[in-house]
């Protein structure tokens, strides 16, 4: 995760209107360079970018808090009010360009994805009615589940 990253998600935080706002647009801002990141066919040593994933997270919203717990967050409901926040849809558009906007219900999809392979639970709700919405529909969604 290079500076620059780091500046844009910080400036994306600093434009939620309280703290726990801001904490949602951080944890949204931050897990979807994470995902889209790790989108590569190159070999990637993941507890080295977790590490710093980690870092950058307890140095902004404190301990307790982990790209692990991030991922999480993106995948259950608390994360709708910052999907469809439109002042979190401006502040990424112009402030986190290097993830293409549009990409984002592909990005969930995919966090839901590993999600449901690592423990198993379906990831049929709010999240997924989402993409659905975004994608346009019901074929999405089945691909999904």
């Amino acid at each position: 995760m290079d500076e620059s990253i780091k500046r844009n998600v910080l400036t994306v935080t600093q434009l939620g209107r309280s703290r726990e706002e801001a904490v949602g647009f951080f944890r949204v801002a931050l897990g979807l360079h994470y995902l889209a990141g790790v989108m590569t066919k190159e070999t990637l040593d993941f507890k080295k970018i977790d590490k710093q994933y980690n870092r950058f997270i307890y140095h902004t919203i404190g301990k307790g808090h982990s790209i692990t717990s991030v991922l999480q967050f993106m995948s259950g409901e608390k994360v709708l009010p910052v999907l469809e926040s439109p002042r979190f849809a401006e502040a990424f558009r112009a402030h986190c360009p290097e993830v293409p906007f549009d990409s984002i219900p592909f990005l969930l999809s995919l966090n839901l994805g590993v999600a449901k392979n690592i423990s198993g639970i379906p990831v049929a709700g709010p999240v997924a009615d989402w993409i659905a919405r975004q994608k346009g529909g019901a074929q999405f969604l089945a691909d999904l589940l």
